[in-house]
C-alpha cells in the first residue's frame, strides 16, 4: 500500500496545469468565467472585434463584450457562442385602440462580430392583453412578422400556476422563434385587445400591469424550474431585471466576412491549431467562418497545438505520464521485491549466524580454561571487514578448500592475518572449535598464536613470509633454503613439539606436523600453525583412539593401523619432515624406482650406507662434516 501511494505522489509532479486557453500571459480569467483566445481583455491579446473588459468595480469582478456590451457568463469556443445577460423590456398599457411600435436593441450597433442566435434563443413575453409582433424592421402590410403571440389571463389565478409542468403555455406567458440574421435589434408592434375601452383594461389582481419581453436561451428556459421562476417573476414584478433573476441569452460568433477557401489564403487566418479544421459559419452571425478540432480531438483550434487529444489531457501526454507511472511503480516493486529478498536473506544469515555464534562460543566456554579469555578472543564481524577492506580480493595471502587467508589491520594498526573458513560439513566446525580451544592455552615462540575468532573465522599474527614447504621446494636454478637455516628451524620445530607434549597444560598432539604448515616470519623463524587436527591427551593418559586424520607421507603407520593417537605419532611425522629438509624430495609424492616411499628408500639408503645419493647436493655442499 506504501509503495502505491507513493507512487501515486510520484506522478503527481507529471501531471500539468491544464491547457492554456489564452495567448502567452495575456489574462485567461475573469470573475470565474473563461476567456478563451480569439477573446482577450488587452493589445495583442485578442482577435480584431473580439475584445473583452474585465470590470473589477464589481465585486466579483464582471466580464463585458467590448466597453459597452452586455455582460458575459460564459464563452464557448466548440459552439462558437458567447452566453450573455439577458435584458428584460417593460411595456406599460396604452390607452383604447392603442398600439406601441417599439425598437429593441438587443446589441449595440458597432458590436461586431456577434448576432441573436436563432438556434438557440426564444423570444418569450409575459403579460396579459395584447398581442404581439416582432419584424426584423417596422411591420407593414408588406412585411411579415417573424413572431407573434397573445397571452390570456383569467380573472383568478389559474390552480398550479405556480408549480405546473408547462413553462409558457398562453396563461400569461406566451413565446415565439426568433431568425437568424438579428445582429444589433429589431421591432415590436405591441396592439392592446379592449379597442372599446378608454384606457387598457385593468390586469388581473395576480399579474402586474404593462408586458415584459425577453430574448432568452431556450435551453435554460425549458427547464421547468428556471422557467417557472422566471415566469412568475416576470408576471408579479415590473422590475426591469426580473428581480434580479439572472437570464441568459446566447450570441453566435464568427471570424472575418469571408468562406474558408478565403480565409485560409490570408496570414491571419485562425486556424492555426494542428487536428483543427476550417468551418463556414452557418449560425446567425454575419458570413465568416469559424474553427473547430478534429474529430477525437478538443481544445481550442485558434491557438497551436490547442487541439489535444482527451487521452492526453497530462502533460506532456497521458501515456507518457502513465508510461513513467507505471515504471515507476514497476521500479518501486522491484525494488521492494530486491529489498524483501535482501532482507529474507540477511535475516537467514543472522539466523545463521547466531546459530554459529551460539554453536561456536558455547563449545569454546565448554572447551577454554578461562572464561575471560574466551570473552577476549570474540572479535565482531565488522571489524574484520572494516580490517581486510571487506575481504577484498587484493588482502588475499592464501587459502584452500578450506578456507581463505587475508591480511588484516586492526584498529590497533597491529597486522593479522585473518582466516575465513569455509565450512560444509560439522567436522570443520569441530576442527575450527578444536584449533581455538588449543591456541588459545599455547604460548610459545615458535607457535603461531591466535588474537580471536568470529563465527567461522580466526584471528592470528602476520606471519609475512610464507610456509617452509614454499622456502625448501624451489624451483629451477634457484637455490634452496640454505643448511643452516633448515637445521635451526628443525630445532625450532622440536623445540615447540617439546612443549606441546610435555610443558602445556595438557599434552597436544599435532597430528599434522609437515613443511607446509610451518610458518617463516621475515626472520625466517619457525610458526607451527594449522592445529585443526590436533587433539588434547590428558596428562593421566598415553594415548586416544580417533579417526585417522593426517597428511598422506607425513602419517604415522602404526597410528594408520591402530587408530591409537600419541605423541609418537607428531615425532614420526617430524621424523619425515627431517628427511624431507635433507632431501628436498616431497614426501607426498614421492616414489622411489622400486615403488619405495621417500621414508623407506632413505632408511634403506642409511642401511646400505649410500645416503649421499638421495641427500640434497646444497646441502652436502654446505653442512659438509655436519652431515
Amino acid at each position: 500500500m506504501g509503495v502505491f501511494v507513493f507512487s501515486l505522489l510520484l506522478m503527481m509532479p507529471l501531471a500539468a496545469p491544464p491547457a492554456k486557453i489564452a495567448l502567452g500571459n495575456c489574462e485567461s480569467t475573469c470573475g470565474g468565467v473563461d476567456i478563451p483566445y480569439p477573446f482577450g481583455t488587452s493589445y495583442g491579446c485578442h482577435r480584431r472585434g473580439f475584445r473583452v473588459t474585465c470590470d473589477r468595480t464589481h465585486r466579483p469582478p464582471k466580464l463585458f463584450l467590448q466597453s459597452n456590451g452586455p455582460e458575459v457568463l460564459e464563452i464557448s469556443v466548440r459552439n462558437a457562442t458567447v452566453r450573455v445577460r439577458a435584458v428584460v423590456w417593460s411595456f406599460a398599457a396604452a390607452g383604447s385602440n392603442a398600439s406601441d411600435v417599439v425598437k429593441v436593441t438587443v446589441l449595440p450597433s458597432n458590436l461586431r462580430p456577434y448576432a441573436l442566435s436563432a438556434a438557440r434563443n426564444a423570444l418569450v413575453v409575459v403579460g396579459c392583453g395584447f398581442q404581439l409582433q416582432a419584424a426584423a424592421r417596422p411591420t407593414t402590410t408588406t412585411r411579415t412578422p417573424f413572431g407573434s403571440c397573445a397571452p390570456s389571463c383569467p380573472a383568478a389565478e389559474p390552480s398550479g400556476l405556480r408549480h405546473g409542468r408547462r413553462e409558457c403555455d398562453g396563461v400569461g406567458c406566451c413565446q415565439a422563434p426568433i431568425p437568424a440574421g438579428i445582429t444589433s435589434s429589431f421591432h415590436v408592434n405591441l396592439s392592446w385587445l379592449d379597442r372599446n375601452a378608454t384606457a387598457a383594461p385593468p390586469p388581473p389582481s395576480w399579474v402586474a400591469p404593462g408586458a415584459r419581453m425577453v430574448t432568452v436561451e431556450k435551453e435554460w428556459w425549458s427547464h421547468r424550474r428556471n422557467a417557472l421562476a422566471a415566469k412568475m417573476s416576470l408576471l408579479l414584478s415590473s422590475a426591469r431585471g426580473a428581480d434580479g433573476l439572472v437570464i441568459p441569452a446566447v450570441l453566435d460568433w464568427a471570424l472575418n466576412a469571408s468562406s474558408c477557401a478565403a480565409a485560409a489564403k490570408r496570414s491571419d487566418f485562425g486556424c492555426v491549431s494542428k487536428n483543427s479544421e476550417c468551418v463556414n459559419s452557418t449560425s446567425s452571425a454575419a458570413a465568416g467562418y469559424v474553427c473547430r478540432c478534429n474529430d477525437g480531438y478538443d481544445g481550442n483550434p485558434y491557438l497551436p497545438g490547442g487541439c489535444q487529444d482527451p487521452r492526453m489531457r497530462l502533460a506532456p501526454g497521458v501515456f507518457l505520464s502513465m508510461g513513467v507511472g507505471i515504471g515507476m511503480c514497476l521500479l518501486l516493486l522491484v525494488l521492494a521485491a530486491i529489498y524483501a529478498i535482501k532482507r529474507l536473506r540477511a535475516r537467514k544469515v543472522k539466523k545463521v549466524r547466531e546459530y554459529f555464534f551460539k554453536q561456536n562460543r558455547g563449545l569454546l566456554l565448554q572447551q577454554l580454561v578461562d572464561k575471560d579469555i574466551a570473552e577476549r578472543m570474540i572479535f565482531k564481524r565488522e571489524e574484520l571487514e572494516k580490517a581486510t577492506a571487506k575481504f577484498d580480493e587484493a588482502r588475499i595471502l592464501g587459502g584452500g578448500g578450506h578456507g581463505t587467508v587475508y591480511k588484516g589491520i586492526l584498529l590497533n594498526q597491529h597486522v593479522v592475518a585473518i582466516k575465513k573458513s569455509k565450512f560444509v560439513i560439522q567436522k570443520e566446525i569441530d576442527e575450527f572449535i578444536n584449533e581455538v580451544a588449543i591456541l588459545s592455552q599455547i604460548n610459545h615462540r615458535n607457535v603461531v598464536k591466535l588474537f580471536g575468532c568470529c563465527l567461522r573465522d580466526r584471528v592470528y599474527e602476520f606471519i609475512p613470509n610464507g610456509t617452509l614447504y614454499a622456502h625448501l621446494h624451489v624451483g629451477g636454478s634457484q637455490r634452496s633454503l640454505p643448511w643452516k637455516d633448515r637445521l635451526r628451524i628443525a630445532f625450532e620445530v622440536a623445540d615447540s613439539l617439546a612443549y606441546l607434549h610435555s610443558a602445556a597444560s595438557i599434552s597436544i598432539v599435532h597430528r599434522d606436523t609437515k613443511t607446509s604448515n610451518i610458518l617463516l616470519d621475515d626472520r625466517l623463524t619457525a610458526k607451527v600453525s594449522d592445529f585443526g587436527a590436533s587433539r588434547g591427551i590428558a596428562v593421566d593418559q598415553s594415548s586416544v583412539t580417533t579417526g585417522i586424520q593426517g597428511t598422506h607421507g607425513y602419517m604415522d603407520p602404526e597410528y594408520c593401523y591402530t587408530a591409537r593417537l600419541t605423541d609418537k605419532s607428531d615425532v614420526y611425522s617430524y621424523g619425515v619432515m627431517l628427511v624431507e629438509l635433507l632431501t628436498r624430495k616431497k614426501p607426498s609424492m614421492y616414489m622411489s624406482p622400486e615403488g619405495a616411499s621417500l621414508v623407506v628408500h632413505f632408511t634403506m639408503l642409511l642401511n646400505q650406507d649410500k645416503l649421499y645419493d638421495i641427500l640434497d647436493e646444497q646441502v652436502i655442499e654446505e653442512g659438509e662434516d655436519e652431515v
